[in-house]
């Protein structure tokens, strides 16, 4: 995995809390994100591929993806990147 893909993982696992009622209620789920992001890291567009048939999570994806921006700048002199982000709520 690039130094790129590592650094993202890490922002994703700080910024992505479990809401609580899902904890409360012993809600999981799984959803897929498409992200597009700019030279500077900022995310320009998402779409939600897969939802997680859970309101309650799938309510938490927007303020989640606001807190990620912005990612780390793209590598290589890249203007623009484009792809799939998967989300995962475990209570293991």
């Amino acid at each position: 995995m690039t130094d790129w893909q590592r650094a993202v993982v890490e922002k994703v696992r700080a910024k992505q809390g479990y809401p609580r009622l899902a904890v409360a209620r012993q809600i999981e789920g799984r959803a897929k994100v498409r992200l597009t992001v700019a030279a500077d890291g900022t995310i320009s567009n998402y779409e939600i591929l897969e939802a997680t048939g859970e309101d309650v999570l799938d309510r938490a994806i927007p303020p989640l993806i606001g807190k990620l921006s912005p990612l780390p700048p793209l590598p290589g002199g890249q203007s623009e990147m484009t792809f799939v982000l998967p989300l995962n709520w475990s209570l293991d």
